[in-house]
């Protein structure tokens, strides 16, 4: 062997062996708020915060299978399965506080839905958001949640439900131009949803040319309503708006026509009382109730084709329980492509998914093509192209009947 090829040899040998340590340095994580690791055959955690028990579990419930459905069409998510565990929120301050607390102590979680009241937002969110959480809600619709400069606007949230500044204006144009009525009363529960929504009705009513009788406050664990009722009738309206939800909206829609003057007044719910529940609790005075929701009349030609045959194999039942399933849906969906956008993979399949530009990801979509319709974020999270129709229910019928627009 001569000279120069023996050095040759040893040249290549020297490189061989520096190789190994020029390989991938590896991952540091830069971001502001932290990242999480998913290690190989490990799947991407994910988590809910809705209600699911009680007389409103059906609005939870419905949302939940909406990302069940996401995930089975995703199937796996940059080579990880998707796990999704969850909290129930109670529909209530106390559930939020207590599903908040529970979620913000796990590191391993990335996202979390919901929560679905806005009530439980309140509280939820805070913590959801210390945490480091992106935190999308498929059916909060409280304005103050994603109003700039809001002390109950916080980092990481966002929703894909529309916000109630739409569906409470819709709800009174509903009333004065459709039904022609010219004095209407509002009924809440104290609840951040119902005290919004109603109050955007009765803002809108007003400036349509019409006069509010009068604006009354229930207990939503009440059982009897005639003295509220009673009051109400005083006041000679021909339509009451009572966006809340389902045990004290079927009952006052049951005794609403055995007090005197109500007998022929308009009764108008609003997405809290979008429930087959309704048809049972309130009985044969369901018949003639309106409720303002979602316009599932505008939702894209893959929810009939693609969805809704998926959802029902998932729950088992005939029709959806609710009315933000799709909402979910899309917010589900926005999440995989943000992660897909962010995630940093390694030759192992190990993932590193930092947490702050999972957000400004999520925050920075644009004309994302859902089943709800296109939709785009804004700096403060309202992310729905919303549309909201009206229904009618009908006796021992569901779902109800959709009649405007």
């Amino acid at each position: 062997m001569n000279k120069r090829l023996l050095v040759l040899l040893s040249v290549l040998l020297a490189v061989s062996m520096l190789l190994p340590a020029c390989g991938p340095a590896p991952y540091e994580c830069t971001d502001a708020i932290g990242c999480v690791t998913v290690a190989p055959g490990e799947p991407i955690h994910l988590a809910y915060a809705m209600v699911i028990s009680g007389p409103d579990e059906t609005l939870g419930i419905d949302s939940r299978t909406g990302v069940e459905v996401a995930i089975a069409l995703k199937g796996k998510l940059l080579g990880h399965d998707i796990s999704l565990t969850g909290e129930d929120d109670g529909c209530s301050a106390e559930g939020g506080q207590a599903a908040g607390t529970k979620l913000a102590a796990d590191p391993t979680i990335i996202a979390v839905f919901g929560t679905s009241c806005s009530s439980a937002a309140r509280v939820a969110v805070p913590l959801l958001s210390q945490a480091g959480f992106v935190i999308i809600s498929a059916s909060n619709t409280a304005p103050d949640l994603t109003r700039a400069g809001d002390p109950n606007n916080h980092p990481g949230y966002l929703r894909t439900a529309h916000n109630d500044e739409v569906q409470g204006a819709a709800a009174a144009q509903f009333a004065y131009e459709k039904m022609g009525v010219r004095k209407a009363a509002t009924i809440h529960d104290g609840s951040l949803y119902a005290e919004s929504l109603q109050a955007v009705f009765a803002k809108t009513f007003q400036e349509l040319g019409g006069e509010i009788t009068t604006q009354e406050a229930v207990d939503p664990n009440a059982t009897d309503f005639k003295s509220v009722l009673t009051s109400i009738a005083a006041g000679g309206p021909e339509f009451i708006y009572l966006p809340i939800f389902v045990k004290a909206g079927s009952l006052i829609t049951r005794q609403a026509k055995e007090v005197p003057g109500l007998e022929s007044v308009y009764l108008m719910g609003a997405d809290g009382m979008f429930s087959p529940d309704v048809v049972e609790g309130a009985g044969e005075q369901v018949e003639g109730l309106f409720v303002s929701s979602p316009d599932l009349a505008a939702f894209s030609a893959d929810y009939q084709t693609v969805f809704l045959p998926k959802y029902k194999e998932l729950a088992g039942v005939d029709e959806p329980v609710s009315i933000f399933h799709a909402h979910a849906f899309d917010a589900a969906n926005i999440i995989f492509a943000a992660i897909e956008k962010v995630a940093v993979q390694d030759e192992d399949g190990t993932l590193h998914i930092p947490r702050q530009a999972l957000r400004d990801a999520v925050y920075a979509t644009k004309d994302f093509a859902g089943l709800t319709g296109n939709l785009t974020c804004t700096p403060t999270g309202d992310c729905a192209d919303p549309k909201i129709a009206v229904y009618e229910y009908h006796v021992g019928e569901y779902p109800p009947e959709r009649i405007w627009p």
